[in-house]
C-alpha cells in the first residue's frame, strides 16, 4: 500500500470522539446481553405487566408502549432491544386485553422509530455522532423532541387509523 494511504497510529489515536463512542457502544451492547442473561428483562416484563393490570387495556397499552420505547435508552442496538423486549411487551400487552394484531403492529412500528434517540441508539448513530457536527446535548434534545413527535403521530393518528380499519 502506498505510504500516502497509511494512517499513522497517532492519527488514529487522536480521534478521541470516535474512540469514546466505540467504547460506550461496546459497553452498552454487552450490558444488553447481560440484562437478558441475568433475567432482568423477564423480571421487568412481569413487573410492568403487574403494574398495568388494574387499568383498562387502552391505558395499559399506552403505558407499555411508552415504557417499551423509552427503555431503548438502555440499549445500543435496535436489534438487541427488539430481540430482548418485543416478545415480552407483546405478551404483556395482550395479557392486558389489547388486540394482538394491533399490539404487534404498534410495537413493531415503534421499534423502527428510536434509531436517532441517542448517539448510541443504532448502528449508524455513533458514526454520525463521531463526525462532531452535533454536541451530545443537541443530539439528546433533538432525539427527545423527535421521539415526542413520533409518539404523538404513531399513537395518536396511527391509533385512530387502526380504529377506523377495525383493528381494535
Amino acid at each position: 500500500m502506498p505510504e500516502r494511504h497509511r494512517a499513522a497510529w497517532g492519527d488514529l489515536a487522536a480521534e478521541k470522539a470516535a474512540w469514546t463512542t466505540l467504547v460506550w457502544f461496546s459497553v452498552l451492547v454487552m450490558m444488553a446481553g447481560q440484562l437478558q442473561e441475568l433475567g432482568v428483562i423477564d423480571w421487568f416484563s412481569r413487573t410492568i405487566t403487574d403494574a398495568t393490570s388494574g387499568v383498562g387495556w387502552e391505558w395499559a397499552f399506552v403505558i407499555l408502549t411508552l415504557v417499551y420505547f423509552f427503555s431503548h435508552y438502555l440499549f445500543a442496538s435496535n436489534t438487541a432491544h427488539v430481540a430482548a423486549m418485543y416478545a415480552a411487551f407483546l405478551t404483556a400487552a395482550t395479557a392486558t386485553g389489547a388486540p394482538p394484531v394491533m399490539a404487534a403492529l404498534v410495537l413493531g412500528f415503534v421499534s423502527s422509530l428510536y434509531g436517532g434517540l441517542t448517539h448510541y441508539a443504532s448502528g449508524p448513530a455513533p458514526v454520525l455522532f463521531g463526525g462532531g457536527y452535533v454536541t451530545l446535548g443537541e443530539w439528546w434534545r433533538t432525539g427527545l423532541i423527535a421521539a415526542g413527535a413520533d409518539i404523538v403521530i404513531w399513537m395518536g393518528v396511527g391509533g385512530a387509523w387502526l380504529k377506523l380499519l377495525g383493528r381494535w
